[in-house]
């Protein structure tokens, strides 16, 4: 491609509305431009860019036993009312009316979809598994739609969907996906994780996240480094504490603390370490309020409560009326002592739960204890997990301490069992003619999310570095002043239509503009070989050189330049 000839719109300055690298360089390189908050407009180097991640994907898929179908994006509100989805799906569902006046929905996803579509083809055990994927754009109307396309509200996605007769079916089709999606993101060229993770609104029993580890990533990852245990931090298990609770060695007393409302001004008043405090929060549950302790230095993972028999699913707090009417204070002074058993359950973090001489509110406003001890000022409580996991903490597997990164999801996988079978009457007949609900497995990957993810994880100063099997193109070649030199231009004619020849993908910058402009523009879009030819090289017969990740060009000879490429860039 010449580049004269081609819509590459670049940008000098950094668009003030971009927030993160890839939102930054995608809008300089002429990737992107926006039409609306969570609308963008793929120019021809970006949308090469997503080419590129389908085929890696689409290759993948296809060898994995998945077959590719498409689906509609506009669904009918009748298949969202069988699931149950339509009204507890969320705002993230457009939702909208046809001329008749009929409720329809932009997809987000597609299990309504796809398990209508089967339920109408398939009987029998006989024609069980099936693996089937589409490549498609999806709508999810994001209150906040930020950071470019990394969380817009248009998208383009890449999910699948098995069917299978039992739990051991699925078993296999769910391992041979995990697998799939490890060699997808190896051969996409980028640093990637697997962990545990929750099944959120697609719901399910198990699943896994897929990570781009990235500074810029919305989600934080915990991970051993010796067993190899990896989960988002809103899943992974806290272990619990190996020691015992110490024997109590304090007084109980009552102290002002006016103005202390939180653990930070409480520990700085009371020259008292944060972890030896703790926090009470107050929830909804299910046969009335219940009150959650924690160490004062650590997080409430709100997961992990509703998770917990008591709360029974949700965990919604009550309000600062509610707190005081339970409590006598305001949140900020309460705490687990004097708390009416029959009215209130205390549920305590395994921290929390083996502290002694503690300090907590006193449920007197402007007022905390000190030298708190389980079973002596009051009843020992529930322990369970409920806190976020912090770096450092041992390993729920192996003890050996965790370390913590942050991430960008690229892939999501789900067991998601009969849930949508059973509700939309998706079954199959066994070898005995029984009828039973068809088990679901879903495989989500973020086709354009992975695009900006690589450019969080590979770029420089001077612009993006694309991996190999992503790059918009092979091969940069850059003409030097040939409006002056005719031997240059014949030169780089000759290279251009040597390397198509041979297969390369090459952006042939034939403008006439200044080398640092075109040198610039080269690094900025980040092609990862790049050509020269220019009076000089042509000179001592070679062309300049420079793999976008070196410090330093180097000279390729001009006779023999397709080995000496395939040296640097391999075969094509």
């Amino acid at each position: 491609m010449r580049l004269s000839q081609y819509l590459l719109p670049t940008l000098r300055e950094t668009p003030a509305d971009a927030e993160i690298v890839s939102h930054q360089l995608m809008l300089r390189a002429g990737m992107i431009r926006r039409l609306a908050a969570g609308l963008y407009s793929w120019l021809p180097l970006g949308y090469r860019v997503v080419q590129r991640v389908e085929q890696v994907v689409r290759e993948e898929m296809n060898a994995a036993g998945a077959q590719e179908v498409l689906m509609p994006v506009v669904q009918p509100a009748e298949l969202w009312e069988e699931s149950g989805r339509w009204d507890n799906f969320g705002p993230e569902l457009l939702r909208i009316k046809d001329r008749h006046d009929r409720d329809f929905a932009l997809g987000p996803t597609h299990e309504e979809v796809i398990t209508d579509l089967i339920r109408g083809e398939v009987r029998s055990y006989r024609q069980l598994p099936l693996n089937l994927y589409q490549i498609q754009t999806k709508f999810r109307d994001e209150i906040r739609p930020r950071f470019g396309v990394m969380r817009a509200r248009e998208f383009v996605m890449k999910d699948g969907y098995s069917f299978e007769a039992d739990e051991a079916s699925l078993d296999r089709t769910y391992e041979a996906m995990f697998e799939a999606y490890g060699r997808i993101f190896s051969r996409l060229g980028l640093d990637f994780r697997p962990v545990r993770a929750r099944t959120g609104a697609i719901g399910g029993s198990v699943s896994h996240e897929f990570h781009v580890l990235a500074e810029s990533g919305e989600d934080e990852i915990a991970s051993c480094p010796s067993c190899g245990y990896a989960a988002n931090v809103e899943l992974a298990e806290a272990a619990a504490p190996e020691t015992e609770r110490p024997a109590p060695g304090e007084e109980l007393r009552t102290v002002d603390t006016p103005g202390a409302y939180t653990i930070a001004a409480v520990s700085a008043m009371l020259d008292v370490p944060a972890d030896r405090t703790v926090k009470t929060l107050f929830a909804e549950g299910r046969h009335g309020p219940v009150a959650l302790v924690l160490r004062g230095d650590h997080e409430l993972n709100e997961d992990k409560a509703a998770a917990h028999p008591a709360l029974g699913g949700e965990c919604h707090f009550l309000d600062g009326h509610r707190v005081k009417q339970l409590a006598g204070a305001e949140p900020g002074s309460v705490g687990p002592v004097g708390l009416d058993v029959e009215k209130v359950t205390v549920v305590a973090d395994r921290e929390a739960a083996v502290l002694a001489d503690f300090v907590c509110g006193a449920n007197r406003d402007d007022q905390h204890l000190m030298g708190v001890n389980w079973n002596e000022n009051l009843p020992e409580p529930q322990a369970a997990d409920l806190r976020m996991v912090v770096k450092g903490d041992p390993c729920p597997e192996c003890r050996t301490p965790m370390d913590t990164t942050r991430g960008i999801e690229v892939g999501h996988i789900f067991k998601l069992g009969a849930k949508y079978s059973e509700s939309l009457g998706a079954t199959y007949l066994d070898a005995d003619g029984r009828e039973h609900p068809m088990l679901m497995g879903c495989y989500g990957i973020g086709v354009s999310r992975i695009v900006a993810a690589a450019i969080e994880q590979n770029h420089d100063d001077a612009g993006i570095r694309w991996p190999e099997a992503i790059a918009p193109f092979d091969v940069a070649l850059i003409a030097i002043n040939k409006k002056k030199s005719q031997r240059v231009a014949d030169a780089a004619e000759a290279v251009y239509a040597e390397l198509r020849e041979a297969g390369y993908e090459v952006l042939y910058d034939d403008r006439d503009e200044r080398p640092g402009i075109q040198f610039n523009d080269a690094d900025l879009i980040g092609i990862p070989h790049r050509l020269v030819v220019g009076d000089k090289g042509l000179d001592r017969g070679v062309y300049e050189y420079k793999a976008r990740t070196a410090a330093e060009s180097e000279d390729a000879p001009a006779d023999g330049l397709l080995e000496f490429l395939r040296t640097r860039a391999g075969d094509v």
